[in-house]
């Protein structure tokens, strides 16, 4: 069974095509970094190792790459793998999707009747579904009819905690022993060939939204509430106990409006909690607050992991204060190395924090979270020394 992979990131490697290469897939790779591409291309493996005690290792094989320039060579191996897998961050979707046509064109050309299934795996919700409407327009109407009755796009949520790197070896890479990887099962096409270790179910939004809206709001909540008391790290932050009550409040506010929405038993939806604080806790983790708060503009736009969830538990009527002070710290959020960080500053300065509000983040004036954010915002601006939230 054949397997490309698009994006040959620490996600990629150290997590989707590890997976895959357990599942007895031939992983092809493909990406931008020339030094690694010649890397993947001559070893054919690389290690792994785990964020525990004993730093357990394993060598990852039956690997390649290929550079996405050579667009003709990633169509012939897309006409004939039996999956395509990305992990390449949501807004790159677009850049992957003129290759993947091409290959799709071909493989249509040359008549071959195995099914294909494209999964996206990134941190969105219905993050295949985005790829197929962007891949779609790029065909004929003659090739989207026969693609769409050999081709799938199953949508999927996607879980490890993957830091930052520092190995002398560019292809090692350090994940969190967790991990989970989620696959609507509804969608998968006759013959598709289970990959060990994925869990397949009929209804993904709860396991979508779970994931979404208590990792990854989790995660950047640590981060910017961190960032605004001045810690460098995820684990100091953790290490912090008020810091870590705050964070937990985060997610049992987002976790009230889950267990309504998608009848989540409590004490088991508590427990996850209580895991995933462990998982940013992890004493053989090191990750930096910057890194996990980088790209504010996106985790506070209308359908991200602070904002989906602030609207979807005000329409339960659960109070958030917690969660709107997350988002005005996240409006705070400023480090100067962070591109989207400086284009937030400026559109404040220039706008005004409400319109930033309306206008970015989709909320209303007259929308009760809108006014709560505000006033979060302006107290915590105004008390820099006070604590965010007590």
């Amino acid at each position: 069974m054949k397997a490309v992979h698009f994006g040959a990131g620490n996600i990629g490697r150290g997590f989707i095509g590890h997976m895959l290469s357990a599942s007895d897939y031939e992983v092809c790779f493909v990406a931008r970094n020339p030094k690694k591409i010649s890397m993947l291309q001559r070893r054919k493996e690389y290690p792994i190792t785990l964020a525990n005690s004993d730093q357990d290792t394993t060598i990852v094989n039956n690997v390649t790459a290929i550079n996405i320039g050579e667009q003709d060579r990633v169509a012939e191996h897309i006409a004939s793998a039996d999956l395509i897998t990305t992990a390449v961050g949501v807004s790159a979707l677009e850049d992957i999707a003129q290759p993947i046509a091409k290959g799709i064109y071909l493989r249509m050309k040359q008549r071959n009747p195995a099914p294909l299934h494209i999964i996206a795996c990134e941190n969105a919700i219905g993050g295949s579904t985005r790829l197929k409407k962007r891949i779609y327009p790029l065909l004929d109407e003659q090739t989207r009819a026969k693609a769409e009755r050999y081709i799938a796009f199953p949508n999927a949520a996607v879980d490890r905690i993957v830091p930052a790197q520092d190995h002398q070896d560019p292809l090692q890479v350090t994940v969190e022993p967790f991990y989970e990887w989620v696959v609507h099962r509804q969608a998968l096409l006759d013959g598709f060939k289970k990959i060990k270790g994925v869990h397949y179910v009929d209804s993904l939004e709860p396991y979508i939204e779970r994931k979404m809206f208590t990792v990854n709001t989790g995660h950047c909540v640590a981060a910017y509430f961190g960032y605004f008391e001045g810690f460098k790290t995820i684990r100091q932050v953790m290490s912090h106990k008020p810091l870590r009550a705050k964070i937990r409040h985060v997610m049992e506010e987002t976790g009230a409006m889950l267990i309504q929405k998608h009848g989540f038993d409590p004490q088991k939806h508590n427990k996850y909690i209580d895991t995933i604080l462990e998982r940013f806790a992890n004493p053989n983790l090191t990750d930096q607050v910057t890194r996990v708060g980088r790209s504010p503009l996106r985790k506070l736009s209308p359908y991200d992991r602070l904002v989906r969830p602030a609207l979807q538990a005000s329409e339960f009527g659960i109070d958030i204060p917690h969660l709107t002070s997350a988002m005005a710290a996240a409006m705070l959020f400023n480090d100067e190395r962070d591109e989207e960080a400086m284009k937030l500053q400026h559109m404040i300065r220039e706008d005004g924090v409400s319109a930033f509000i309306r206008e970015h983040m989709g909320i209303p004036d007259a929308h009760p979270v809108h006014g709560q954010i505000v006033a979060r915002y302006e107290d915590i601006k105004g008390h820099k020394e006070a604590t965010i939230l007590t």
